[in-house]
C-alpha cells in the first residue's frame, strides 16, 4: 500500500503544474436562452457557449451548462451558487461582484422593424415617436435604458425576443432592439418565410463595441484563477483558427445578407 502511494505521488509530481487539479474539476456555469449564441435547442448549446466550453477545455477543464432565466442566473452566480455565468454584455455595476473575462464574442445590436414602416434613425432622440419592444434582462446600452426608464421612450417590456417579433408582425410595436444573428436565427426557426420577409434590420448598429463576457463571482476564492485560465484558453482558441469557425455558424433569412455586410 505504501509503495502504491509513493508511485502515485511520483506521477503527480511529473505532471505539468495545474493539469491534475484542472482535469478533475467540472465547472458548472449558469446561462440563459439567447439563440444562436446560448440555447438548449442546439447540441453545442450555442455559438458563444461553445466558445466558452472550448476555451476551458484547452486549459483542462470540463464545463456543464445549466439554463435558467437570465436574472436568476445572474443573482445565483453573484451569490456563488454556480462557478460562473455566461455570457453577458459589460455593465459597470457587474464589476463590483464579478471577475469578467476577455471578450467572448462581439455582438451586433440593431433595430428590427416592419418594412412598411419608414424607420430612420441616427441618434437616440430619433426613437421617441416609436413603440419599442424591450426585454427586461437585456443589457442594450446604458443610454437606451436611461431614456426608457425616464419615460422618454415608448417602451413595451416583453419576456423574450420571440414575443417581440410576434408583436412587430401584429403591428403592436414598431421597432425592437435585437442582436442581428439572434433575430436571423429566431426568424428562421420560428416564423414562416413570408413573415420574415416583412421585417428588416436597420444597418446602423446601436453600438459598435458590444463585448460579451464570462463572469465569475468575486466571492469565490477560485474565480480569479479560473478567469485567467479561461482567458489563456480563449487566446489559444483564437490563434488556432477554431474560434472563427465557431463564431460564423449563422444562417439568416433570405434578404438579410446585405445586413451582415453592412455591419462588418
Amino acid at each position: 500500500m505504501k509503495k502504491a502511494w509513493s508511485f502515485w505521488c511520483a506521477v503527480a509530481l511529473l505532471l505539468p503544474p495545474g493539469i491534475s487539479s484542472a482535469q478533475s474539476q467540472l465547472l458548472k456555469i449558469a446561462t440563459g436562452e439567447l439563440p444562436p449564441y446560448a440555447t438548449e435547442s442546439r447540441p453545442d448549446k450555442g455559438i458563444a457557449l461553445s466558445i466558452v466550453r472550448r476555451a476551458f477545455e484547452l486549459e483542462g477543464y470540463q464545463v456543464e451548462f445549466t439554463f435558467l432565466p437570465w436574472s436568476r442566473a445572474l443573482a445565483e452566480s453573484r451569490a456563488g451558487k454556480w462557478d460562473g455565468t455566461a455570457y453577458w454584455g459589460h455593465k459597470p455595476e457587474h464589476d463590483a461582484s464579478f471577475f469578467l473575462s476577455d471578450n467572448v464574442i462581439t455582438e451586433q445590436w440593431v433595430f428590427v422593424y416592419r418594412n412598411a414602416l419608414d424607420f430612420k434613425w441616427k441618434q437616440l432622440d430619433d426613437l421617441r415617436p416609436y413603440r419599442i419592444a424591450m426585454i427586461q434582462d437585456y443589457t442594450y446600452t446604458p443610454e437606451i435604458w436611461a431614456m426608457a426608464n425616464k419615460g422618454d421612450l415608448k417602451m413595451e417590456k416583453l419576456p423574450n425576443d420571440v414575443a417581440a417579433l410576434k408583436l412587430l408582425l401584429l403591428k403592436r410595436v414598431d421597432i425592437a432592439p435585437m442582436e442581428r444573428n439572434t433575430a436571423c436565427d429566431l426568424l428562421a426557426r420560428n416564423f414562416s418565410p413570408a413573415d420574415a420577409a416583412q421585417l428588416s434590420a436597420h444597418p446602423k448598429l446601436m453600438t459598435d463595441s458590444f463585448t460579451t463576457h464570462l463572469m465569475m463571482s468575486r466571492g469565490l476564492p477560485t474565480s480569479a484563477g479560473r478567469v485567467a485560465a479561461f482567458n489563456n484558453g480563449l487566446k489559444k482558441l483564437r490563434a488556432s483558427g477554431e474560434y472563427q469557425k465557431l463564431s460564423s455558424q449563422v444562417n439568416c433569412p433570405q434578404g438579410w445578407s446585405d445586413v451582415a455586410k453592412a455591419n462588418h
